[in-house]
């Protein structure tokens, strides 16, 4: 009896079906290609291997017994499964699978998340079947993911302190120094150092490192990581700071915000996209990771 099926009761079960298939054992040989003594030993064999005989042969002829009959139907559906199962495996080698999760920086411009949409078209174009998460969060928040193995991927400004994470440069945000109206420097055109140095300034306990950020003010009473939270800070008229040009540029039009400082005052921000160094990447995380290097590798008219 079968307890396991090896390659050699594969190999047998072939020859039975070609040989139901011809006809008989002497009509089987030339599509054997081996003599007819042999097909009656490999025969042999199987009904030794399975118990009970599956043809008779003889004068008579050649026929199934009825166990023959079931085996010989059982077999066409173990070849068939077979063949489905070659057909689903070779499929699956360029396939990717799996899920992603995608943290990103909060208030990205328009034109980044352009980019980003994008690339996941591109990805989505590929051979795949992948569940993707998107989620977005502070810097600290995303970098205190990828660390915990919480997140595959995220695209924001960091430290660039951790050393279990790669970051790989993306893209940068230009930014600069602003006042609502309502602040005494809202209206004047080109206040000194010593008026900036004197105003009430936003502090940004995570975002810039003190070697990029060009003004820091003498005094702070508030703080915030979060652009919404610093933008809702200088719209107030009591505090100056810095903010993206692209989240400043609607609030500047209606009048309702105004840059301080010269040229120099401005700012660029890196933004990287990050990933566990000690993580493995997927095929899938790979293929993303591709596809959206080569989107921020674009040129910006495109």
């Amino acid at each position: 009896m079968f307890n396991q099926v090896h390659d050699v009761d594969l190999q047998l079960l072939r020859l039975f079906v070609c040989v139901v298939e011809c006809g008989g054992f002497s009509a089987a040989q030339g599509e054997l290609r081996i003599g007819q003594s042999t097909i009656s030993t490999q025969m042999a064999k199987l009904e030794t291997r399975l118990g009970y005989r599956l043809c008779e042969r003889g004068k008579a002829g050649f026929r199934l017994t009825p166990k023959g009959e079931l085996v010989l139907q059982a077999t066409r559906n173990l070849f068939s499964s077979i063949e489905v199962f070659k057909s689903e495996a070779q499929g699956m080698a360029d396939k990717l699978l799996g899920e992603l999760s995608i943290g990103l920086s909060e208030a990205l411009d328009s034109q980044v998340i352009e980019r980003i949409s994008h690339a996941i078209g591109c990805f989505r174009k590929r051979n795949q079947d992948v569940q993707i998460k998107l989620l977005s969060a502070m810097p600290a928040e995303l970098e205190r993911r990828l660390l915990q193995n919480q997140l595959h991927l995220a695209i924001s400004y960091f430290s660039g302190q951790q050393s279990a994470l790669n970051y790989h440069p993306l893209f940068e945000e230009q930014q600069r120094l602003y006042c609502g109206k309502g602040h005494p420097l809202f209206g004047v055109p080109h206040p000194g150092q010593m008026q900036l140095s004197a105003c009430d300034g936003v502090l940004h306990p995570y975002r810039f490192t003190s070697s990029v950020e060009a003004f820091k003010p003498n005094y702070s009473s508030v703080s915030t990581e979060q652009v919404e939270g610093s933008l809702a800070f200088i719209l107030s008229g009591a505090h100056i700071g810095y903010l993206p040009r692209h989240v400043a540029a609607p609030w500047q039009a209606r009048g309702l915000l105004q840059v301080l400082g010269p040229a120099t005052f401005e700012f660029s921000v890196q933004f990287h996209l990050a990933n566990h160094s000690a993580r493995q990447p997927s095929e899938a995380q790979q293929a993303l990771v591709e596809d959206l290097l080569m989107a921020f590798a674009e040129p910006e008219d495109v």
